[in-house]
């Protein structure tokens, strides 16, 4: 089957999949926002630019799982699994991938897929290597190659090498693979926070990037 028309049975997957999730898990989607203002003060959800398709930015959601204006607190980008930062409902939500919901709203309106690389933040942009780029080339998922081969535990360059190869490789038998092994993750929590010695910046990360917490280009953080 042509590559084109493999993209094309993709999208249409995807919105149907968003479709029935969304109204399957409408009862979540209620009590959720609930739990989290009984729980902390602050905003249901957190908002943050990200990268999609050939480089277009656009704002992702989530639900919020740390403290209000987390970023100007503790390590920054960097998150642990003990991160003081993180509410009560925020580690339930985290554990079980629940704040990332909200991106069925984008997998809808077609800025997101259910399964391509993540998208990353804009200043990384530059910090990309040419075959790097190629990651742009399709729609950023909410999981994807390098979420069922390490998650959090690769690192940068390791993560962005796999969604080069998931670019170039990409069929839709690979994605129903990737769907089918997401739910071992998800249950298993595997990857779920990053070690600091594989740390560039995470996926996990719900806070923006301050100057003084972006990473040098050697992957190190300064």
């Amino acid at each position: 089957m042509r590559r084109k028309t493999q993209l094309a049975i993709k999208r249409a997957f995807d919105f149907l999949l968003a479709v029935m999730g969304l109204v399957l898990l409408c009862a979540l989607f209620l009590c959720v926002p609930v739990a989290i203002i009984l729980d902390s003060r602050g905003r249901i959800f957190y908002r943050q630019d990200r990268i999609g398709l050939r480089g277009v930015r656009f704002q992702m959601l989530k639900f919020r799982t740390m403290v209000e204006r987390a970023d100007e607190m503790g390590a920054g980008l960097y998150v642990s699994s003990d991160d003081a930062r993180i509410t009560r409902v925020g580690r339930f939500l985290r554990r079980f991938s629940i704040d990332e919901l909200p991106q069925l709203f984008h997998v809808l309106s077609g800025r997101m897929s259910l399964i391509g690389p993540r998208p990353g933040l804009p200043y990384q942009l530059e910090l990309y290597t040419p075959g790097q780029h190629r990651r742009l080339l399709m729609r950023p998922g909410i999981t994807g190659w390098s979420q069922i081969h390490g998650r959090n535990l690769l690192s940068w360059p390791e993560r962005l090498d796999k969604d080069a190869w998931y670019v170039d490789h990409f069929s839709l038998w690979l994605d129903a693979q990737i769907l089918w092994r997401t739910f071992g993750v998800w249950l298993s929590g595997e990857g779920l926070y990053a070690p600091r010695e594989k740390f560039f910046f995470s996926d996990r990360d719900d806070v923006p990037s301050p100057a003084d917490s972006r990473p040098c280009p050697t992957g190190r953080q300064v």
